[in-house]
């Protein structure tokens, strides 16, 4: 028995490792993306590098998980770990933007395996009363990865080289792939079953328009340029061909009947709302930490610290609650919590306090750091080991959408709203324009260069901008809440494999 724990506890490592690795994957890059243009050159093609990387972990998500339930969990957790490390090795000897983009792609299809493999197997090796204090600490390290990514990116850049953001993989990577060899002795209940290739490549190519749509519009091409309308389009015919080929398909790659389950059906598209609220929260407090307060990019990652805190204590007690009242009861707490944060965090103004900056955060990350852990359980509640993968992958896929969906509207919302302030406030014209980019005030050196009455402008219009962005970010935030409240009151299944529902008195 001791030896088998022992073998559980370095198995439940290798797989943290893993996730640490591919959810830090992105934050990590952002945040050494300048230094790595001016290295490299090629900014008009910047936008790639972060969008060939989640354009392939989209695409591989709900692709793997359902290859997991066909062949094995095992083999393709250790393939696309080590997808991800030839992906990451590459990256590092990278000569050009162009090169790097391809080299994100090929990390991106190894990162696509690892997260939803990984959460899958914690609930094949255990029993419904260890689960939830497991997939607490696993919802507690992909939240610690969104806020110390950009930390750790900043630090490397700045005090080492932006290389060692990729290098920095191998090591953790290769102590991950030993620990699932060695350790993970995996039961061989699976099925043979077909391969719905149809419905795997219109899924890739659907998700390449849409990312590529929402990527370059605005930005490379305007929205109703016939490159963007025709990307759209395209979206739009691939999607209608997956939906076809999936209802007639033998086994699909996303089993639209899954979604006939109340649970999964709402624990999935609560994942895609807390996606898209939280991601403002972890990309714009940063920006609103250098542009108004002042400080290095590494300063920026430090005061995410008391969020990073509130999403670990949130998702240990999510799983920890899970064994003793019902999913709804506890994710209408985390719901609560987050709007409130996400309401706290619209109200910022130049004149807010460090101190109230981080009880707001803390606050939001305690709220979604529920949903970290407690979703990951509710969404493969009443489904067997044959489509657990399929089902952790679908609703990680609807998480990963609600991120890439939030990053682009709300970053329209705030770059529209800030150019207006800013032409309010400087009276438009050349002087308006100049300022036009918010990282103009961002460094330390740019703000000293700045008239003092032109930077309070610039940081009045950032400021604002930011706490309009999060006013929108309410509409996800509350839908959570209408969501949480159309849940059953399932409880975690018990050892007998029953689903026990919460007595209503409760």
């Amino acid at each position: 028995m001791h030896t088998k724990e022992s073998n559980l506890k370095l198995v439940v490592a290798g797989l943290l490792l893993g996730i640490l690795m591919s959810a830090m994957d992105n934050t990590i890059v952002a945040a050494a993306m300048g230094t790595i243009v001016s290295d490299l050159g090629g900014l008009d093609k910047i936008v790639w590098v972060t969008s060939a990387y989640m354009v392939m972990v989209m695409a591989g998500t709900p692709i793997f998980g359902k290859l997991s339930d066909m062949y094995g969990r095992k083999r393709f957790y250790i393939f696309g770990l080590i997808v991800f490390l030839i992906g990451s090795a590459l990256c590092g000897t990278a000569a050009s933007i162009t090169q790097l983009s391809i080299y994100r792609a090929i990390q991106g299809i190894g990162g696509g395996a690892l997260m939803p493999i990984a959460f899958t197997i914690v609930f094949d090796i255990f029993p419904p009363q260890q689960r939830g204090k497991l997939t607490g600490l696993f919802g507690a390290v992909f939240g610690i990865s969104s806020v110390i990514g950009p930390l750790l990116g900043a630090y490397i850049t700045e005090y080492v080289n932006w290389n060692w953001i990729f290098y920095i993989n191998l090591p953790i990577g290769v102590v991950s792939f030993f620990l699932i060899i060695y350790f993970y002795k995996e039961s061989v209940i699976h099925s043979k079953q077909r391969i719905d290739w149809g419905g795997a490549f219109t899924l890739v190519a659907g998700i390449i328009c849409l990312m590529f749509a929402l990527e370059l519009g605005g930005n490379e091409y305007p929205w109703d340029s016939a490159a963007i309308l025709g990307l759209f389009g395209g979206f739009a015919v691939f999607l209608i061909a997956f939906i076809l080929i999936e209802k007639s398909a033998a086994e699909p790659v996303i089993s639209f009947a899954m979604f006939r389950k109340r649970l999964f059906a709402t624990s999935s598209i609560l994942g895609l709302f807390y996606g898209s609220a939280f991601i403002v929260a972890t990309v714009y407090i940063p920006i609103y930490v250098q542009g108004v307060y002042g400080g290095s990019a590494t300063n920026s990652g430090l005061i995410l610290m008391p969020m990073m805190i509130g999403t670990v204590v949130g998702s240990q007690s999510g799983g920890l609650l899970t064994t003793r009242t019902s999913f709804r009861n506890i994710m209408l707490l985390s719901a609560v919590c987050f709007v409130a944060g996400i309401y706290l965090l619209s109200t910022l103004t130049p004149d807010t306090s460090r101190l109230l900056l981080n009880v707001f955060m803390a606050l939001t990350g305690f709220g979604v750091g529920f949903s970290f852990s407690v979703l990951s359980l509710s969404s493969i509640q009443h489904f067997d080991m044959r489509q657990r993968g399929s089902a952790t992958s679908t609703s990680t896929f609807l998480r990963s959408l609600g991120m890439t969906l939030g990053i682009t509207i709300f970053g329209i919302i705030q770059r529209n709203r800030f150019a207006s302030e800013l032409s309010t406030g400087l009276g438009g014209g050349d002087q308006a324009s100049s300022f036009s980019d918010p990282r103009a005030a961002l460094t330390p050196e740019a703000r000293a260069q700045i008239p003092a009455p032109v930077l309070e402008k610039i940081t009045n219009a950032l400021s604002s901008s930011i706490a309009h962005t999060f006013l929108w970010a309410l509409v996800p935030a509350v839908l959570t809440v209408v969501f949480v409240l159309l849940m059953p009151k399932d409880r975690l299944l018990p050892q007998g494999g029953q689903p026990a529902i919460d007595n209503e008195r409760r």
